[in-house]
């Protein structure tokens, strides 16, 4: 029997189907270019939809039954006999009952902007980990809409979504082993984020650093310049969804854990924002975000406000972070139109992850950011603390050491974050004015290894 993540997959997925796109502007919603489905038609070709046509429309209030006008599902029903087209997909969220109405009035499927993306992310999702964390969004999603599902989910044995049930017994059994398989989900996603966490902070002694950034901004086109690595490269939304992480060797100074984490997006479902945290735990948990943006996208702005809406949802919006303005060498109007955000975001690093333009700058930003946390120190420790002494030497920059007795006194610098974590046991530290800048201790061996 094939599995609840399987069935659904089969059910919502809108691979190979004919699509119409709907996307419908309101005051508080505006269009954010002068194509107005620019990127529902980019999500619904990343989730493998074929497009035979487009409706747009503005209005001042949402119709309450099927969120838009009369006028406007006439003509969408006309456009879906002449496209003979498989599904809707409205660049909006629509409540239950507008679906039931819409899927009335055409005959054909109805989905909206987060079910579309609750699809993409199960067509992509790879790993244990991702599929358990899609397959919860998609039934907090669904739950409250199973009366508007096609058949019976007491048949998936354990609680498929897009289909519709029978009756008001039928339903509160679906209710039940939907509500049932979403306890199971979550008690294990604790049991994931629990190991996530202990593996992040077990990097808590390196100098991480996680990109961040609006889907297909090209984070993992940076990631493979910058560490010499083969992740993914698509020109598509949503092409990663793991997190990868790789050491980042700097010039001069030494290596960092660089991580790619899923990109994200504007209106991105609350339930898949929720679920993935764990996936997230390497941006929750860096010392500093590389917040990558395409400076071609006419909808830059938003595209920003969108990630920094996530980030403060992920309690990351006080983190040390760098803007990256990339893909300046696909700006139609080059010069003048990065002139104009670069006044904008005075602070932000203009560069090109594809011919290489301003990696040096950024390179230059990294290291003083990370090097802003530094601190000068004077510590007395005992000589018999052989794995403290190792410690030090593998991560300060000691500017004297001086052998007193069975004591031994180190002038240093290293991370704050690590300063106290080598207090105790006879080991005093004491923080003192910097002397000069230095570099962070360089590693004997330089690796690209693989972290997980």
């Amino acid at each position: 029997m094939s599995t609840s993540f399987e069935n659904d997959r089969e059910s919502t997925s809108v691979r190979q189907e004919k699509a119409i796109l709907v996307s419908v502007a309101l005051p508080d919603r505006p269009w954010l270019s002068d194509d107005p489905c620019d990127e529902i038609r980019g999500l619904a070709e990343s989730a493998g939809a074929k497009i035979v046509g487009e409706l747009t429309q503005k209005k001042h209030d949402v119709n309450p039954g099927t969120y838009i006008g009369k006028g406007k599902l006439d003509e969408l029903h006309q456009l879906v006999e002449a496209t003979e087209a498989d599904v809707i997909i409205f660049d909006n969220d629509l409540s239950p009952g507008q679906v039931k109405n819409l899927e009335k009035a055409t005959s054909i499927k109805v989905i909206d902007r987060s079910e579309l993306i609750l699809d993409i992310f199960a067509t992509r999702a790879r790993t244990v980990e991702s599929r358990l964390q899609v397959e919860l969004a998609q039934l907090e999603y669904s739950l409250p809409r199973l009366k508007q599902m096609w058949t019976h989910l007491s048949r998936l044995g354990g609680g498929g979504i897009g289909t519709r049930g029978p009756g008001e017994t039928q339903l509160e059994e679906d209710r039940r082993i939907v509500g049932g398989r979403i306890r199971d989900l979550k008690n294990k996603l604790v049991e994931v984020q629990a190991r996530k966490e202990r593996e992040v902070a077990s990097r808590r002694e390196e100098h991480t650093v996680s990109l961040v950034g609006y889907t297909n901004a090209g984070k993992s086109r940076l990631m493979n310049v910058l560490t010499k690595s083969d992740v993914l490269v698509k020109n598509q939304l949503f092409s990663t969804l793991d997190t990868r992480t790789r050491q980042w060797r700097l010039k001069d100074w030494g290596k960092v854990l660089l991580s790619d984490t899923v990109g994200f997006i504007r209106n991105l479902p609350h339930h898949l924002v929720a679920s993935f945290k764990a996936t997230l735990e390497e941006a929750r948990q860096a010392k500093l975000l590389l917040h990558v943006v395409d400076a071609s996208n006419p909808a830059v702005e938003e595209h920003i406000s969108a990630v920094n809406k996530v980030l403060k949802e992920l309690g990351c919006d006080k983190k040390a972070m760098i803007l990256v303005l990339n893909k300046i060498d696909a700006m139609p109007n080059n010069r003048d139109d990065l002139i104009f955000l670069k006044n904008m975001y005075p602070k932000a690093i203009a560069i090109s992850g594809l011919t290489g333009e301003g990696l040096d700058d950024l390179t230059d930003a990294v290291i003083e950011a990370l090097t802003m946390d530094f601190v000068d120190a004077e510590v007395t420790c005992p000589q018999s603390q052989g794995k403290v002494l190792s410690y030090l030497n593998t991560h300060a920059d000691i500017y004297r050491q001086e052998f007193k007795e069975d004591q031994v006194l180190m002038l240093l610098r290293l991370p704050r974050h690590l300063l106290y974590h080598i207090a105790g046991e006879g080991v005093v530290v004491k923080e003192v004015e910097a002397r000069k800048p230095v570099s962070a201790p360089q590693p004997e061996v330089e690796t690209n290894e693989i972290l997980p």
